[in-house]
């Protein structure tokens, strides 16, 4: 017996995509499936994204992210990676390019219902599915999309719009959301903005949502419109950091350099440092609200 005939097949849906808003490339999927977004999602900045599920070919993400940094189409180089795998009939993939160009394929011996639908900056895809699935996300990304929130919260939107109309008819598991953009991990020092997974769990796709939700309290960026002068809410914060035990002085009302040493402790104790890095006039009011919430 083969190692391929071994293989369970992915049964999944997901959607890839690109917002050339933010220039970011993103993938996100639900399975029941264990960890599946540990398979099946790729991404890379400057390059395009991939979905690889059904029998997936895992070397379908690596190899398709060289080939679009290279400057192939979607089209392009899903033609390149199937024409030479003798289980391509098997397999299903999406696939975003740096351009925002979509392609999917669907192989002939994808168990049913499976298929996908490509649209303009976009693909959905999956197997193994109740009719209707595909389409139900596609048409609520294409709601959502370029309104509130970003790209992350559009296509978890989608999974749900999915998961409503029917999702993987073999139940649930695992969930994952992929964004990446240049210089938008933790500090800047890499494109991996935001990877969160949902690896087992009764309902993969709501757990998902609320640690996108998660991720912008502490990773989002600050509005400069959204700030609080650190001298107004200065007591607020003797008082709280007193309670907190980062603070041993006076409630004078005054932000000084105690205060200021002490609620940065907090701060990176909570890890909202990406929200405030300790210096400046200002804090964001959304870093703030969750202090006072918290300990106030």
């Amino acid at each position: 017996m083969k190692v391929e005939d071994r293989i369970q097949p992915i049964a999944t849906f997901s959607i890839v995509a690109y917002d050339p808003g933010r220039q970011e490339w993103g993938v996100a999927v639900q399975s029941k499936f264990l960890a599946a977004a540990a398979v099946v999602s790729w991404a890379e900045a400057g390059a395009g994204a991939v979905a690889t599920q059904s029998y997936a070919n895992l070397a379908y993400g690596p190899d398709g992210l060289y080939m679009m940094k290279r400057g192939m189409s979607a089209e392009e180089t899903i033609a390149s990676l199937i024409e030479p795998d003798e289980q391509r009939e098997t397999r299903q993939i999406g696939v975003v390019d740096r351009n925002g160009r979509a392609a999917a394929y669907t192989g002939s011996e994808c168990h049913a219902w499976a298929g996908h639908f490509v649209g303009d900056g976009f693909t959905c895809q999956g197997n193994i599915l109740v009719a209707g699935t595909v389409e139900a996300m596609a048409a609520e990304f294409e709601r959502v999309r370029g309104g509130e929130g970003e790209l992350a919260d559009w296509l978890v939107a989608a999974l749900a719009a999915g998961q409503a109309a029917g999702g993987d008819k073999r139940g649930r598991q695992a969930a994952g959301v992929l964004v990446v953009r240049e210089n938008g991990g933790y500090g800047g020092q890499t494109d991996r903005y935001l990877d969160l997974r949902v690896d087992d769990d009764p309902e993969p796709i709501r757990k998902l949502g609320q640690l996108v939700e998660m991720h912008h309290l502490f990773f989002g960026k600050v509005d400069s419109e959204n700030v609080v002068p650190l001298d107004e809410v200065a007591a607020d914060l003797q008082a709280m950091l007193r309670r907190t035990g980062h603070y041993q002085g006076k409630q004078t009302g005054q932000f000084d350099d105690a205060t200021r040493k002490a609620l940065w402790a907090l701060v990176g104790e909570e890890n909202l440092e990406e929200r405030w890095n300790g210096t400046g006039d200002v804090i964001d009011r959304v870093a703030l609200s969750f202090l006072l919430d918290r300990f106030g």
